[in-house]
């Protein structure tokens, strides 16, 4: 593959569009646009809006697999090598596969297969996020509370694994109240580079706040499974109006939240917000009743991105596209396509410490989307070549 110059395009840098051309050398990394080598070949972009690829933070499935499905590993890895292969046609070229409260033995099972890992023309697996088990039973929404645990009453190497933890987990959702949640947070912290979310929790602003200054730097599924914003206790979602919040993820579904809501939540702190599907298994399949699964052990009621437990009101989650929330964020929020995609590329990139994607910077990977005005995704390329 000889050099590429992609001209004639916007970027999507910041939250601004602007107008430049992007190089990316032959092992698809982007490079200075000057001087050119010689062997270059010139791309006209006819004036597309370029956006760094989409990062998933959040994602339990799809087509029919959940990442708690666990029969063998030729099967799985082969499961998450399709999903991989199908999340591009949504403008997402990295992604955290969401492994939920499941039984010691799945996470034993599985996060061996979830390591970061690149596939030819497909979505990178980043790592593992793991939601659960340290969960409220009080807001545990799907997840089974006969696999729940108290972090005082066991230890991470024994839920997950120690060779998971350094090789796997790259997210770890917390209820921060619970006992032994601060000492968890801090082993994460420190002994495994872990990043730490609060999440599926009955916390108080307060126990937000400690468990922030523990080393938790993130909220999972902002407002969802957690106590409501109240003007005398506004709990864990209270957090994201801080001087120095956490990064908070939304879902922008309108089933979730109310989009008045996520308007407010991403105009707290825009730099902070983050995108997310929360999509399940059932995501590209028909509408109907489904089966559960090793998370939820009953069926499931898909209409349309709505699936709920059946015969109750219980969401387990979404069948949502990360590029549908994109879209229905600059329609709720008014704001532009550069500052809506920055909530699945730069902010995310930001809250994992990831440094070599979200950014169309030198030196960072050629993964990028090519971006109607309308934010309709046109192409998506990896390491710098067109896969959708």
């Amino acid at each position: 593959m000889p050099t590429l110059h992609f001209v004639n395009s916007r970027q999507c840098k910041g939250g601004k569009l602007i107008a430049s051309p992007l190089t990316v050398d032959v092992n698809g990394v982007i490079i200075p646009n000057s001087p050119l080598p010689q062997d270059v070949l010139e791309v006209d972009l006819k004036n597309a809006i370029v956006s760094p690829g989409f990062l998933e933070l959040q994602i339990n499935g799809a087509l029919g697999f959940h990442f708690a499905s666990y029969k063998d590993p030729e099967s799985y890895e082969a499961n998450v090598r399709t999903l991989a292969q199908y999340l591009p046609s949504t403008g997402v070229t990295g992604f955290y596969a969401t492994v939920p409260t499941v039984p010691d033995h799945i996470f034993h099972s599985v996060l061996p297969l979830l390591k970061p890992k690149d596939a030819p023309e497909a979505a990178s697996v980043l790592g593992a996020h793991v939601e659960g088990p340290f969960l409220s039973p009080y807001k545990k929404g799907a997840h089974d509370a006969g696999n729940l645990y108290v972090p005082a009453d066991t230890s991470l190497e024994a839920i997950y694994g120690k060779a998971n933890l350094i090789q796997s987990v790259r997210l770890v959702t917390v209820a921060p109240e619970l006992k032994g949640a601060m000492e968890l947070i801090k082993a994460l912290r420190i002994n495994y580079d872990i990043q730490v979310s609060m999440g599926h929790s009955a916390a108080t602003l307060e126990e937000g706040m400690q468990a922030m200054e523990a080393g938790a730097k993130l909220l999972t599924h902002c407002f969802n499974a957690m106590n409501p914003l109240h003007h005398r206790e506004p709990g864990l979602v209270g957090l994201i109006a801080a001087k120095n919040p956490p990064f908070f993820s939304i879902i922008a579904d309108s089933i979730h939240i109310h989009p008045r809501v996520v308007s407010l939540a991403y105009r707290s702190s825009p730099n902070h917000c983050i995108l997310i599907t929360d999509s399940i298994e059932l995501s590209g399949l028909p509408d109907g009743v489904h089966p559960g699964h090793a998370q939820i052990p009953w069926n499931q009621v898909k209409a349309g991105n709505k699936v709920t437990i059946e015969n109750t009101d219980t969401l387990t989650g979404t069948c949502i596209g990360l590029d549908e929330c994109v879209r229905n964020l600059m329609t709720w929020t008014g704001i532009s396509i550069a500052e809506a995609v920055r909530c699945v590329t730069e902010n995310v990139a930001e809250a994992m410490n990831l440094h070599d994607r979200g950014r169309l910077e030198v030196g960072h990977r050629a993964d990028f989307v090519l971006l109607g005005d309308d934010g309709i995704v046109k192409e998506t390329w990896i390491l710098g070549k067109r896969i959708v």
